[in-house]
């Protein structure tokens, strides 16, 4: 039986933590406080068309942060010439952007499972709304790197909190095609970045800048006072405090006031959380491993494509940013294929009776894994010099086809596999993939003079060759994996009661607390001592 700690005292001093919930316990210590079934304030329960302008919010949101990480890359030398520095050192603004990116989701992330996805939400996108207008105003290199790297930070939390969010609105069945919303966003900001930056740099360099200070500007209003809390246990602690105002009964808890640990104690389990899933769980590890190596070719390609099309072709920024189309062509169709992969996700459901075990979200991604290598082989061997630009164009095409089923597969199969550390997994997840998409940005163009453009491309085909047996790894030892895994989801998310209020008043007081401790326990995954 799991341990609690009883309800504060009408007086509001809180009692001694009991030892141990004995065999015949009464739920007269304490009411825990859940959703009824069907209850409006569930984020599970709003309306469809209220949930997917929430997720077409924070969609854009990640678009956004994520075409600010590479508008820039259209005229790195620019900034060179202006400062008086080298190439690399004018590169190390898109690298302490990425790094921020791997920083703060292991902050924000568990911090968002204390306080809240909202309150993370509007203060680390006013703080990077802040710290655009120094760099677009600044007049050295250090202001520059200082202001991206805190940019990069603040920047970072809806990254990571999107996979979280997307959990707390939409059931396992309803997750596939909003992820797919999600998961576009990542990889058409950077795509977009170049093509848009390579036209507006002909004003200045600066303007890369002031076009990322309105575009944040813009998220940061609509998902501020447009977008409700949706973390389930936020939302649960507010109605438990108005229940204990309006009755006078302090009876009334949830699993978060339960906890007998102070919050500082709590914060730091949380902010440890991301790194114990990602050193501890080998499913968490391997996948970030994965999802890093396709975010470093991805980051790669700003490098690779100047190289290619401006270097070895002669072409100008504007015109080697419409060489990115292809790409982005490719996560759009992806995106739009969406709703077939979901289809059958559905019919899977149905077939497994409505619990489908995690490991069916790879399928897809035992498909597109494929689409990675293929894509780098065309752009490796048609990147010649005296060859048309069509060919390592469209070789953009299946790369960006295969980045969106891998990134949504990684992602609905991390959050089906720790549902209730979601934001935790993903954090883990973006912490890896965001340390190497930096440093990829200051060797690739080394790698490039030194291997060949060829034999540069097709070593990063090889690598993702090798890459394609994960998913097929998890497919056959996932589930036995996730069975012996500490911190794996192993229950459903969607139980519910008959009522907060009304159904206290219908239960037998004197009835055993077993249920209750079971439910406590399932709550508490929300808040778990990992």
């Amino acid at each position: 039986m799991s341990e609690t700690q009883a309800a504060p005292t009408a007086a509001g001093a809180p009692q001694p933590p009991k030892e141990k919930i004995p065999e015949g316990e009464t739920r007269q210590d304490y009411k825990l406080v859940t959703f009824a079934e069907g209850d409006p304030a569930n984020p599970k329960n709003w309306s469809k068309a209220y949930k997917w302008y929430c997720t077409m919010v924070v969609s854009i949101t990640c678009f956004v942060v994520a075409f600010c990480s590479s508008v820039i890359t259209a005229d790195i030398d620019s900034v060179a010439k202006e400062f008086g520095i080298s190439h690399e050192a004018a590169l190390l603004p898109i690298t302490v952007f990425v790094i921020g990116f791997g920083v703060g989701p292991m902050v924000f992330a568990p911090l968002s499972e204390v306080v809240g996805r909202q309150l993370i939400y509007g203060s680390t996108l006013l703080l990077a709304v802040i710290f655009v207008i120094p760099c677009a105003v600044s007049q050295n290199i250090g202001t520059l790197i200082v202001c991206r790297l805190i940019d990069g930070i603040a920047f970072s939390a809806p990254m990571t909190l999107v996979g979280g969010t997307l959990a707390d609105l939409w059931r396992n069945e309803e997750r596939g095609v909003p992820m797919a919303a999600f998961s576009a966003a990542p990889f058409l900001g950077p795509a977009l970045g170049p093509l848009i930056g390579g036209w507006l740099c002909l004003a200045g360099w600066r303007w890369l800048y002031w076009i990322q200070l309105i575009m944040a500007f813009v998220v940061w209003i609509l998902i501020t006072f447009t977008v409700k809390e949706t973390y389930a246990p936020t939302i649960l602690k507010r109605r438990a405090k108005n229940l204990r105002k309006q009755t006078g009964d302090n009876a009334y808890v949830t699993e978060a006031d339960l906890d007998s640990r102070p919050l500082s104690e709590r914060i730091t389990v949380f902010l440890i959380r991301p790194f114990q899933l990602l050193f501890r769980e080998l499913i968490v590890l391997l996948m970030s491993l994965y999802m890093a190596i396709l975010y470093g070719l991805l980051y790669m390609f700003f490098v690779a494509f100047p190289i290619v099309f401006e270097g070895g072709k002669g072409y100008s920024p504007g015109i080697t940013g419409l060489m990115f189309i292809p790409l982005a062509v490719g996560v759009v169709c992806s995106a739009i294929c969406a709703p077939l992969v979901n289809k059958h996700y559905l019919t899977q459901v149905q077939k497994y009776n409505g619990k489908p075990p995690a490991e069916i979200r790879l399928i897809p991604m035992m498909f597109s894994c494929w689409s990675i290598p293929i894509g780098l082989f065309i752009f490796a061997w048609t990147s010649y010099p005296r060859l048309i630009w069509v060919g390592p164009a469209l070789a953009g095409f299946p790369i960006g086809f295969g980045f969106i089923f891998l990134y949504n597969s990684a992602n609905n199969y991390l959050v089906d596999s720790y549902q209730h550390q979601a934001a935790s997994a993903l954090a883990a997840k973006t912490f890896i993939r965001s340390f190497w998409g930096a440093s990829t940005v200051l060797f690739t163009e080394q790698m490039y003079h030194r291997m060949g453009d060829q034999w540069a491309s097709s070593f990063l085909a090889f690598l993702g060759l090798l890459c394609c047996l994960i998913p097929f790894a998890f497919w056959k030892w996932g589930a036995r994996i996730r069975q012996r895994s500490k911190y794996a989801y192993g229950g459903d998310d969607e139980d519910t009661h008959d009522s907060d209020v009304e159904n206290q008043k219908n239960r037998d007081p004197n009835d055993p607390l077993e249920h209750d401790a079971l439910d406590l326990e399932r709550a508490r995954s929300y808040v778990s001592n990992p």
